[in-house]
């Protein structure tokens, strides 16, 4: 995996005709620039430590939402113990947003899953498992508690209708993330989002465990609780 992205970054500053000779320099060059040097990108953020620990995690070996590491920088900065959260899809995620929001309600799709993420989870973390499905239970999750929230992540499934489902679960000043926004199954419910009043701030960069450029978007009003 780190080969492949070397030789991906050596493309960005060779030409075609470029020797072998002077590839390999730029090898070398790029391996001691972003994998050696500790105080590299791939090391501060924590995406080096994911692959050793094959998790997503940051440079502490905390565990951090599957997604790139600008908006988890963003998150951290930004979410208060204030907020109340919904999650779409649990797992490392889940214990993230407990250390930085005041409630954290999660449904998870899969069974086995579902029961290795309840272990040991904190008291403001509420869990529940409800079979994957289109335009169903699933996505109106959300309403199980019968409260509005302040932030909605959306990374399960059924994502275009769970952003319509979450629209109608925020608060006057609530936020939607919507992971891979730049998927055909985000587009449809961004769109909607967007026609209901939503501007979008888009993060991209590596997530943990992964070598492939991740998309999420925050989707906010102008009186946002994320101060956007």
């Amino acid at each position: 995996m780190i080969k492949t992205l070397l030789i991906g970054l050596i493309g960005l500053f060779s030409s075609k005709k470029a020797d072998q000779m002077r590839r390999q320099s730029l090898y070398r060059k790029a391996c001691r620039i972003l994998i050696k040097n500790e105080r590299s990108f791939l090391h501060t953020s924590g995406w080096v430590r994911s692959l050793a620990e094959r998790k997503p995690c940051d440079a502490n070996g905390d565990g951090v939402p599957w997604m790139n590491y600008a908006v988890i920088s963003f998150l951290k900065e930004r979410l208060h113990k204030d907020l109340s959260l919904f999650e779409y899809g649990s797992g490392f995620s889940t214990r993230f947003y407990a250390r930085h929001v005041g409630q954290v309600d999660s449904v998870e799709h899969n069974a086995n899953w579902y029961e290795q993420v309840r272990r040991d989870m904190p008291d403001n973390v509420r869990l529940q498992q409800v079979l994957s499905d289109e335009d169903g239970d699933y996505c109106r999750a959300i309403h199980t508690h019968g409260k509005i929230y302040d932030v909605v992540v959306i990374d399960g499934r059924d994502r275009n209708h769970c952003l319509s489902q979450a629209i109608t679960a925020l608060t006057p000043s609530g936020v939607i993330l919507v992971d891979d926004s730049d998927q055909d199954y985000t587009r449809d419910g961004i769109a909607h989002a967007k026609r209901s009043g939503f501007r979008t701030l888009s993060f991209e960069g590596f997530k943990g465990t992964d070598d492939s450029i991740n998309c999420t978007a925050i989707l906010y009003r102008s009186d946002n609780c994320l101060g956007l």
